[in-house]
């Protein structure tokens, strides 16, 4: 019998575990931390976790769908999500399948499976596996950009960030106005002597709640096409969150969720208040100096990058996983097209996908998975439509911004929609 390995015991891990658990599907679990929760849990060495965070999206459109987060409030904070996640590990009886405390150095092909090397409470050890799934998360690794110039004062990324104490007293320019940048912020102004918020481009905010309800759960129908929803909830968001470019933002050149929307309206109120205010994108670093493009600059004690994450499997050469620019180009964002026993889960972003599609897109692999082992002509059937068939359109009919960080972004509907086709082949046949 088959035997895999899951590398992750963060939300993406667990619904492997999940997964392939309930396919009868032996595996063995590595956790680098201590416990489950993966960035979730602020005390893994990992996290990149801080104080003040919550969900950005609602509860009821992020749970597992088998187990519901009750009694939570509509946008929990992280303590609360790691709680659930332990709750949903013991439920399913999945924290005996993990080896906690122990770190994957190493992937290396071997007769068609895997050496798997880790470093743990047992020492350095090697294991062969069929296959490996790696759920390691997207978000551990900072995104850190070059910027010209030198800063004589503290220089840090947004995942060293963990308190608003270490902003206390300090001159703060926090670069970046994604969900991040614009949480600390927030965090700041009740800290810090000063802040400012540098940006390059435009954004648009969503409130966490409309009409009453948390934003995300007004259409959970069927989805509006791409530009009709796009101008409808233009006009909704004009109507609640005004013009942002009047508190100083630079205006969107591109249209709402070809890039992830803010769900932080706070930070408008503070601009609104002048407790903080809007800086153009930096131009060079001069000893405490901090250079501006538009001509302006300004004096700080700590510039704070809140500049992003980039996908990292650092024990695996890239050429395993058929990496295309920022991103491994993998059928579903699971299968590399050579199906060389590797597979991803949670390498997806998507606005409102949720835990519940990384659990649907876990179980589309642990079938193939069980399909390989009990019904190899289906299985083959199923790398054939890979290879010989157009891959699906994720996009959903956006023109999602060309960036990095959006190399594995898909719309949660197209996407959805394209894993359940492929489970309903896979369980057809």
């Amino acid at each position: 019998m088959n035997r895999y390995a899951v590398i992750g015991a963060g939300p993406s891990g667990l619904a492997a575990a999940r997964a392939l658990q309930k396919q009868g599907i032996e595996f063995d679990g590595y956790e680098s931390s201590h416990d489950v929760g993966g960035l979730w849990d602020i005390n893994n060495p990992r996290s990149t976790m801080y104080e003040s965070a919550h969900l950005i999206s609602s509860r009821t459109t992020t749970e597992f769908d088998e187990f519901p987060m009750s009694g939570a409030a509509d946008y929990p904070g992280h303590r609360v999500l790691h709680a659930y996640f332990q709750d949903y590990a013991h439920r399913f009886d999945l924290v005996p399948l993990f080896r906690f405390g122990t770190q994957v150095t190493r992937l290396e092909p071997r007769d068609g499976g895997w050496d798997v090397t880790a470093d743990g409470p047992d020492g350095t050890r090697t294991r062969w596996y069929s296959g490996v799934l790696l759920a390691n998360g997207t978000l551990a690794e900072p995104n850190v950009p070059s910027l010209p110039g030198s800063f004589s004062g503290e220089l840090m990324h947004a995942s060293q960030y963990k308190t608003a104490v270490q902003l206390a007293g300090k001159r703060v320019l926090v670069v970046g106005a994604g969900n991040s940048g614009c949480d600390i912020a927030v965090d700041a102004v009740h800290h810090a002597a000063s802040v400012d918020l540098s940006v390059r481009r435009g954004y648009y905010f969503v409130p966490r709640y409309l009409f009453g309800r948390p934003s995300d759960t007004l259409n959970r129908g069927r989805p509006l096409p791409a530009r009709l929803k796009q101008a409808v909830d233009s006009q909704v968001l004009r109507a609640f969150t005004g013009d942002p470019a009047r508190f100083g933002f630079p205006k969107p050149d591109y249209r709402i969720y070809e890039s992830h929307p803010v769900v932080n309206t706070l930070v408008l109120d503070h601009l609104g208040q002048g407790d903080l205010r809007i800086r153009a994108d930096i131009d060079r670093l001069d000893n405490r100096t901090v250079h501006f493009r538009d001509g302006s600059s300004g004096e700080y004690d700590l510039v704070l990058l809140a500049t992003g994450y980039r996908l990292d499997y650092p024990f695996v050469d890239r050429e395993h996983l058929h990496w295309r620019g920022a991103a491994p180009r993998l059928f579903l964002n699971i299968f590399p097209p050579s199906f060389n026993g590797l597979y991803t889960v949670g390498m997806i972003e998507a606005s409102g996908i949720g835990w519940q599609g990384r659990s649907e897109q876990a179980d589309l692999l642990a079938g193939y998975l069980a399909a390989v082992e009990r019904n190899p002509d289906v299985a083959l059937r199923f790398r054939e439509r890979v290879a010989g068939k157009p891959w699906p359109d994720l996009s959903g009919g956006y023109r999602y911004l060309q960036l990095d960080r959006m190399a594995h972004y898909v719309n949660k509907d197209a996407y959805r929609a394209a894993v359940r086709r492929e489970n309903q082949a896979l369980n057809a046949t």
